[in-house]
């Protein structure tokens, strides 16, 4: 269980149920996440643009990050997000490939955890610009619980071709 923030990073590329704009798949998303059982939607990052990865040439994402308070387990959390990823037409394939909903378990607390899954914190989260911008929105005093760096220390450590931008509201 845990009881500190529960960051939870929300990215979508492709048209989702009905044709839904990747925005508007997000949006709803944020929507289902307050309904989870047991917590509490506290505040939402504004929505950012962020190229595709690993190929550029892709469509690109809409990113945004949210705080939920409250207690889960975090393997029941997970597996409520991959309901929510499903249920928004998510079809798990190849790694990194276009989707309409991603939904990624970033950090629950402080809590570490190398196995099972959920691997926490997220593994490859200090890496990414479309994940560290809009957490600093919504967590801006977080430390990476194993690095025990600050946010502002994750982005300065960023590859400067990250082409990522905040979006108007």
């Amino acid at each position: 269980m845990s009881g500190g923030p529960i960051l939870v990073a929300i990215g979508a590329n492709l048209p989702g149920p009905a044709g839904a704009a990747p925005r508007a798949t997000c949006e709803a998303a944020v929507a289902r996440l307050a309904l989870l059982p047991g917590l509490r939607l506290a505040t939402r990052s504004a929505w950012w643009d962020s190229a595709a990865w690993p190929d550029p040439t892709g469509p690109r994402y809409v990113n945004g990050v949210v705080r939920l308070e409250g207690c889960a387990e975090p393997a029941a959390l997970l597996a409520a997000l991959q309901a929510i990823e499903h249920a928004s037409g998510r079809v798990r394939g190849e790694a990194n490939a276009p989707r309409t909903l991603d939904l990624d378990l970033l950090a629950m607390g402080d809590l570490v955890r190398a196995a099972p899954d959920p691997v926490l914190p997220h593994p490859r989260m200090q890496g990414r610009a479309f994940v560290l911008f809009p957490l600093a929105e919504v967590a801006p005093g977080w430390v990476h619980p194993v690095l025990g760096l600050s946010l502002a220390a994750l982005a300065a450590g960023l590859p400067p071709d990250q082409d990522c931008r905040r979006l108007a509201e």
